[in-house]
């Protein structure tokens, strides 16, 4: 009965070896759709003419046509965010500093660079619907940190998982 009751009205959460164990889970795929789907593509071109490290000048050119000064710098701090600060977020290191600089650079995505967008995507063009997809797991994290599995709980020195609940005492078994 308590199992349903926790499915149905919700268990321990993150205090949970199994909400530490989604928590990661999460934190691993939305930090590998980030750098995979959106930041290595910017920081890593293969072309015909051979290869680039860096920003293309089209993305450079894309930031300063939104009004950024130093369009060659914020072009480079967007891609940073989307390669680095999310590799950082997935392994769970530095995870509330890499998490605020991922909400920022998500916010100017849905909000300067799709300002003119609509919210939801319709397929008929940019929306702001996929940054903000990623800004709000990203504020999550922002907010409640990476969890027991990732780097920063080994670096501040909590290890292992929290310890499993005691047995209820319905389930034990008596012995005559």
């Amino acid at each position: 009965m308590s199992f349903i009751k926790a499915v149905l009205f919700g268990g321990g959460g993150t205090t949970s070896r199994t909400g530490d164990l989604v928590l990661a889970v999460v934190r691993l795929s939305l930090a590998t759709f980030m750098v995979v789907g959106h930041g290595w593509g910017k920081l890593y071109q293969s072309t015909d003419s051979g290869s680039h490290f860096g920003p293309s000048q089209g993305f450079v050119d894309g930031v300063a046509s939104m009004g950024f000064p130093m369009p060659l710098l914020s072009a480079w701090l967007a891609v940073l965010a989307e390669t680095l600060f999310a590799a950082l977020l997935g392994v769970g290191l530095f995870t509330r500093l890499s998490a605020f600089v991922l909400v920022f650079n998500m916010g100017v995505a849905a909000f300067v660079a799709h300002g003119g967008d609509p919210w939801f995507m319709t397929g008929a063009g940019p929306s702001k619907e996929p940054a903000m997809l990623y800004l709000l797991p990203f504020l999550l994290f922002m907010v409640i940190g990476a969890g027991n599995l990732s780097l920063d709980a080994f670096i501040r020195g909590k290890r292992t998982l929290p310890p499993a609940p005691p047995a209820s005492p319905s389930s034990a078994v008596a012995k005559p």
